[in-house]
């Protein structure tokens, strides 16, 4: 396979995952989700969208990077996993205590990818390390909607 048509394809199955997490999300933000009491750091909904979409695009790129000097993938695959489960049982099952296992496992995860990715490409390593930032700071979203609700 080309260059161009892997990193095509790493794209495409990143934000895969973001669309299928989204199949989830869209039917709850506006119901179930907007009755939740959120702690004052919660930011609008709005925002939710365009962090995702360049978090999933940094991933696909980092997975290009990695693919292409054949690191080991299964850190990769299991926080990819993990990250569309987030949303199918927070939203989809509307529950934040599971949810928030299951992130929990998804930093963990996210950082074992991030030390894996650092040993052969530590660029590949690096764009993800604002997708840790996010779902450390979406952790703590979790954790006090668990709390207040």
């Amino acid at each position: 396979m080309n260059k161009f048509l892997k990193f095509l394809a790493a794209i495409v199955i990143c934000q895969g995952a973001g669309i299928l997490g989204s199949f989830f999300t869209i039917n709850s933000v506006n119901t179930w989700y907007a009755t939740l009491e959120k702690p004052i750091f919660n930011p609008p909904s709005w925002v939710f969208g365009p962090v995702w979409i360049t978090l999933y695009f940094l991933m696909g790129v980092s997975l290009f990077l990695a693919w292409d000097k054949k690191i080991n993938l299964r850190w990769f695959w299991t926080q990819l996993v993990l990250n569309s489960l987030w949303s199918i049982i927070f939203f989809g099952l509307q529950n934040p205590t599971l949810a928030l296992a299951n992130i929990i496992l998804l930093w963990v995860a996210i950082f074992m990818t991030i030390k894996t990715f650092w040993k052969k490409n530590r660029t590949a390593s690096l764009l993800l390390y604002p997708y840790l930032l996010w779902v450390t700071y979406a952790s703590f979203l979790n954790l006090y909607i668990v709390i207040l609700n």
